[in-house]
């Protein structure tokens, strides 16, 4: 992935507008069209990373690793090591990923009306 030069137009209007608009703000951390679906994934409890592939087969292997860490970083979800063998890794909410809860609980109920209205 390319990296965006912390200098330049683009990335200085964006901070602006995370620092100014509530709804920028959660959109620069949960926005795209996978984030969310990883994380209404894991409201449900702990995931392996097996589980999260199965549960989300039409993810790339490498957008499921890239946005698994953006969501670490964004302190919006846990990685826990596991000492077994073979190695295993479990994903889980943290607490200011719980707190998605019910802005994911609500995406997902307009999501059903309005694919029940729209007939999609």
């Amino acid at each position: 992935m390319t990296a965006i030069k912390e200098s330049s137009t683009r990335n200085f209007n964006k901070q602006i507008s995370v620092s100014s608009c509530p709804v920028s703000y959660v959109m620069n951390k949960i926005g795209g069209h996978w984030k969310p679906i990883i994380l209404y994934q894991l409201m449900s409890g702990s995931k392996r990373y097996s589980e999260l592939r199965r549960a989300i087969p039409e993810i790339t292997e490498k957008m499921l690793i890239q946005h698994l860490k953006q969501l670490q970083q964004d302190n919006l979800i846990i990685r826990t090591a596991l000492p077994l063998v073979p190695p295993s890794v479990s994903y889980r909410l943290t607490e200011a990923g719980d707190r998605l809860t019910p802005v994911l609980n609500e995406m997902a109920k307009w999501g059903l009306d309005d694919m029940l209205v729209s007939g999609s």
